[in-house]
């Protein structure tokens, strides 16, 4: 029986372009997608960048295939796509918990502004990209360090708040 392997490959273009193809499916089948892939990518001026290439499998998944053989392995558990986690685990609660003293950081400092200015800085600023791109591809429902990031989020604005002196 073959094992499933599950595999994002990055292709590269002269002008930098990215484009990730996700391959899932028996070894055989990827390896046959793969080759294709670069058959095809070839006719167009594209080319595998095999440094960026990455098989997300169970450990030991025993790739036969010699361009397979030169990606970088990724356990299950450590899968993410494009900077968000794919499952729950140790690395989407790390990345979370970077979010939230990221924010910590941010929040010790906003007091060195004025309250309009810190409030624009935190609305449009600190971390916000990153924690819309975690909320919208990472399972992160009950996730303990959301508790923490409002927490965050509360005392900033409370800071702010209590820093406003009006004219």
């Amino acid at each position: 029986m073959s094992s499933l392997v599950f595999l994002p490959v990055a292709l590269c273009w002269w002008a930098k372009k990215i484009l990730i193809i996700l391959l899932a499916g028996p070894q055989n089948v990827v390896d046959a997608d793969i080759q294709q892939v670069m058959v095809e990518g070839s006719k167009m001026g594209l080319c595998l960048n095999l440094s960026k290439c990455e098989v997300i499998s169970h450990p030991d998944p025993n790739i036969i295939d010699q361009t397979m053989s030169s990606f970088t392995f990724v356990s299950v558990a450590d899968a993410t796509l494009l900077g968000a986690p794919v499952f729950l685990g140790k690395v989407l609660d790390d990345t979370w918990f970077a979010r939230c003293e990221d924010l910590k950081r941010a929040v010790d400092r906003l007091s060195l502004l004025r309250a309009q200015d810190a409030l624009l800085m935190l609305r449009v600023s600190f971390s916000a990209s990153r924690v819309q791109h975690l909320l919208r591809c990472s399972p992160s429902v009950d996730n303990p360090a959301l508790d923490l990031f409002h927490g965050h989020l509360k005392l900033a604005l409370s800071r702010i708040h209590h820093q406003y002196q009006p004219f």
